[in-house]
């Protein structure tokens, strides 16, 4: 600790070593509207039924400050707030500062760690649907046979990714840490993180309310470090990006290597991550994903399959969770900002004798402004 610490220090005052003149800060508001309309036919349990025509929304205000002083170095900061609320327990989702220049990047503040700031994804579908990160899931896991139970892969109310079933290594989420992001050295970027509580697992009013937290607090896991690599390149007209990145939390650990090459109009990814939540004998979660895609014009069609092996399910099913999840769509982007989405989703459960499928065909319009 004490070393990154110091580095941190001695990196933020290589950053601030020349004397700043004054300068003005420029605010910007940003974010994204996810809107969808679709059908789903699943599985439910006896006594529940599910809508099959229903909508879903995912809308984010980003509210960003930033200057570049007379000496070259930028400064700044980044808030983020979840309109819709959903799955995330405060509104405000991040909240950070940063300092940049040729030495590099330094986020201090409520943010993700290296793992994810540098993971590669794999081509998708409907990046909201089958994505790094899950935005939009319609599938009514509380409607199902599988009601009431929490487990890592994804399910809401799980114990480290409530949004959905994807593949985003964020063991430390957006717990406060500093993070340190090299510059690009010739394709190659490297980053690390140290979260100090992982029970400061967002911006609260409790930080201020209440002083430091609690040793400890909230988790059976304490501090988090967090290191990575991402390496962009093109050879004999393939372009490519390989990265790998490793989260220790006291216990639990996370890992993941990722592959995505470009020949042409066509793309292909793969996706292999593994996490140990540190909870019990099994306490794994095995995720691969392989997509592709091909883009024309403005029409960009793609395909991903998702499987996930996960033993953290003993407890709460009786078995492990195998999950095979097989997905299609195109994204048409009609100008900057605007882009029409559909997909149609094939999800499989399997845990012991009780399986749980469901289909989904989705259309949507996402805006970012």
């Amino acid at each position: 600790m004490n070393k990154l610490l110091l580095g941190s220090a001695a990196i933020a005052g290589l950053l601030l070593a020349s004397a700043p003149a004054q300068a003005q800060m420029e605010l910007t508001i940003g974010g994204h509207s996810k809107n969808y309309i679709g059908y789903l036919d699943q599985d439910d349990a006896v006594g529940s039924t599910t809508e099959q025509f229903d909508m879903q929304r995912e809308t984010e205000l980003h509210f960003n400050g930033e200057s570049t002083l007379d000496n070259g170095i930028t400064f700044g900061f980044q808030v983020e707030a979840e309109v819709d609320g959903g799955d995330d327990a405060n509104t405000i989702e991040e909240s950070y500062i940063y300092l940049s220049s040729s030495a590099g990047r330094l986020n201090l503040g409520s943010e993700n760690g290296a793992a994810y700031l540098l993971q590669v994804a794999a081509p998708s579908a409907d990046s909201n649907i089958d994505g790094i990160r899950q935005y939009i899931n319609p599938v009514n896991y509380a409607n199902t046979a599988a009601a009431g139970a929490s487990w890592a892969g994804g399910i809401p109310g799980g114990t480290t990714d409530i949004d959905g079933f994807d593949y985003d290594n964020d063991l430390s989420g957006t717990a406060e840490k500093i993070t340190y992001l090299s510059p690009n050295f010739s394709g190659l970027q490297v980053g690390a993180s140290w979260t100090h509580s992982l029970g400061e697992a967002a911006p609260s009013a409790a930080n201020i309310a209440t002083g430091f937290a609690a040793d400890n607090a909230g988790q059976g896991n304490d501090e988090a470090w967090e290191v990575a690599a991402r390496y962009e390149g093109v050879m004999s007209n393939f372009g490519y990006a390989l990265g790998a990145g490793f989260t220790d939390a006291d216990g639990a650990e996370e890992w993941n290597a990722g592959l995505d090459v470009d020949a042409g109009a066509f793309g292909l990814g793969v996706v292999y991550t593994e996490g140990d939540l540190g909870t019990a004998t099994n306490s794994d979660v095995d995720t691969l994903v392989v997509g592709v895609d091909y883009t024309t014009g403005p029409f960009k069609f793609g395909a991903s399959y998702l499987t996930q092996g996960d033993e953290t399910a003993n407890g709460a099913l009786g078995a492990d969770l195998d999950t095979d999840r097989y997905t299609g769509g195109v994204v048409y982007t009609a100008g900057p900002g605007l882009s029409f989405r559909g997909s149609v989703s094939q999800i499989e459960h399997e845990f012991g004798a009780t399986s749980v499928d469901a289909t989904s065909a989705l259309a949507g319009i996402q805006v970012n402004f």
